[in-house]
């Protein structure tokens, strides 16, 4: 199948995915989109929101629509490494024999991923860079695709272990979950109050997320396209004489080549998935505030008074 074939199939079987996730998810057609194209492009997501949300089910009725293997892990306080990578034990024949922990499947959601210390948190970095983690001196390769999705709740600091800059970087996007609308909500308490209960089907499998994955890959990006990315998270750099005036004013520390390859990969998926055979200045454009938000560092001249991370990126465009 050529290329040209295969983005028209993609945008085929992308629009009957998300008429399949809104039988069970009400509204949250922005987050949603934002997660598959996460998803397409090989990257991960950091999903903020207060609880009761949905995070959990939106995650849950995604990889049951993408047909593949979907773990939860609740982090907490007291989770060890080898609670979510697995630990080698004597078998009745006095082998070590390894035991997989939850980290084995290809959706992981890591929920309340701030609520557990470094140790534990960096336990994920191998696999979310790497595909792969070493436990006792041997590596394991874990299954493709792979995709962590994270959740943080953004009121309770108390006991909290923040992302360091490191770990954050490592996500492609930062997406913000808000409240349903009033309609939306009296549509998700209709529909959880009665005894009926929506499925759905697997629209896809594992090879066919592979092969659109490297698909995106190939799609080609014109130059100017990636000198605009490559400038707007230049402009996030306030020791930099490109830096926007916003950024300079209210910026500690701006957004790393990581960002810009983000940019460019994300756009080529949203080109993609609405039909387009090479992303332009707007599909970057549409992915930009995601993927720029967690990583610039705000100083405390933009905590006092109130300019959000969204407000600054909108100034770049």
């Amino acid at each position: 199948m050529s290329d040209v074939a295969a983005i028209n199939q993609l945008v085929i079987k992308y629009n009957a995915l998300r008429q399949e996730i809104a039988k069970v998810i009400v509204g949250q057609d922005d987050v949603v989109n934002q997660i598959l194209i996460s998803i397409f492009s090989g990257g991960h997501a950091l999903l903020i929101g207060v609880p009761g949300l949905a995070k959990t089910l939106m995650v849950n009725t995604i990889a049951q629509t993408l047909g593949l293997d979907f773990k939860r892990i609740q982090f907490t306080p007291d989770l060890m490494p080898s609670d979510i990578l697995g630990s080698e034990i004597l078998d009745e024949s006095r082998n070590f024999k390894f035991i997989k922990g939850p980290i084995f499947a290809n959706i992981i959601l890591a929920d309340e991923i701030n609520r557990t210390p470094p140790k534990t948190q960096a336990a994920l970095l191998e696999a979310m860079q790497e595909r792969s983690v070493t436990v006792a001196g041997h590596n394991y390769k874990l299954d493709l695709p792979y995709f962590v999705l994270a959740t943080q709740n953004p009121i309770e600091q108390e006991g909290t272990y923040p992302l360091p800059e490191a770990q954050l970087d490592r996500f492609m996007f930062a997406i913000n979950l808000d409240y349903p609308t009033f309609d939306e909500e009296v549509q998700v308490v209709k529909a959880t109050t009665n005894a009926s209960k929506a499925s759905v089907n697997a629209l896809f499998n594992a090879q066919e997320i592979i092969d659109f994955q490297q698909l995106i890959r190939r799609i080609p990006v014109a130059d100017n396209v990636i000198e605009y990315a490559v400038k707007m998270v230049a402009k996030t750099r306030p020791n930099k004489d490109t830096a926007a005036d916003l950024v300079k004013q209210y910026i500690d520390w701006g957004a790393g080549p990581r960002a810009s390859q983000n940019l460019i990969l994300a756009a080529k998926t949203h080109a993609a998935i609405n039909g387009k055979f090479s992303p332009d200045i707007e599909n970057v454009q549409a992915v930009a505030t995601s993927i720029l938000r967690h990583r610039i560092i705000k100083n405390y001249k933009a905590e006092a008074e109130g300019v959000s991370e969204e407000q600054i990126i909108q100034s770049l465009f």
